[in-house]
């Protein structure tokens, strides 16, 4: 094992060569999304109760409902996503194991044929073909075919605990923030706290992706102080009006 790592290229160190890389961005992914979520949606319920009210029962009330549906959701919700994309993959390693056992000539064809599409000559092709199957056949058709590693096939449970931990972590934060100051400065410190989140989550998740760390912040910081301000608003409204 040790020597298979070795002869792996190694002059871009900052490119995914490992395994288990999928695994580990799903977990991130999941992650991220989690405690944004947990951020911007507690976060607006809190202000927008605190819009209506000062009261401190009904804003800590709000906010554990928020955080606990929030959380269950957030889980629920990955879990079934990745559910659904782990069973369609290992349907199809399922599929590629049967035809490999069945029809090994006519896989090896297959194999072939598909490099040579890649623009190898069809000696080159068969060549390499005959390698990758005598070497792991499996992994060389699941690759070449389906653009799968066995080994990479996410984890619903994973996704989904990443995801409710990580909401839960993210609602905390604006729970404190409405918690914590004197009344005066509940509703500012929220604002301000929830904004240097979010700051933070958009430059995690660009730097998970690789893309533009303003745009990632831009778009993250706006969202979540347009969900701020419009759950804030509605809460004054209905203060004011007497509804609630």
């Amino acid at each position: 094992m040790a020597s298979e790592q070795a002869r792996v290229p190694s002059s871009h160190p900052d490119e995914p060569h490992q395994q288990g890389l999928a695994q580990r961005l799903n977990w991130l992914r999941a992650g991220v999304l989690g405690a944004n979520d947990g951020i911007v949606s507690v976060a607006a319920i809190v202000v927008g109760v605190a819009g209506a009210t000062s009261d401190i029962a009904p804003i800590l009330t709000a906010g554990i409902a928020g955080l606990v549906g929030g959380a269950i959701s957030m889980a629920l919700g990955e879990y079934v996503s990745v559910s659904s994309q782990s069973d369609s993959e290992r349907a199809l390693i399922a599929k590629e194991k049967r035809e490999l056992a069945e029809m090994p000539e006519q896989e090896l064809e297959e194999l072939a044929g598909l490099y040579e599409a890649k623009g190898l000559t069809p000696q080159t092709a068969r060549q390499v073909a005959v390698e990758l199957t005598a070497h792991d056949a499996v992994a060389a058709h699941l690759s070449a075919e389906l653009n799968i590693d066995e080994g990479d096939v996410v984890s619903p449970w994973h996704a989904a605990g990443a995801s409710a931990l990580a909401f839960t972590v993210g609602a905390i934060l604006p729970m404190l923030a409405i918690l914590l100051p004197p009344e005066a400065w509940r509703v500012p410190v929220t604002f301000v706290s929830v904004l240097v989140a979010l700051v933070l989550t958009g430059w995690i998740s660009a730097w998970i992706g690789g893309s533009s760390k303003p745009k990632a912040i831009l778009r993250i910081a706006i969202g979540g102080a347009a969900a701020l301000v419009a759950t804030y608003g509605i809460g004054l409204l209905l203060g004011a009006t007497g509804v609630v």
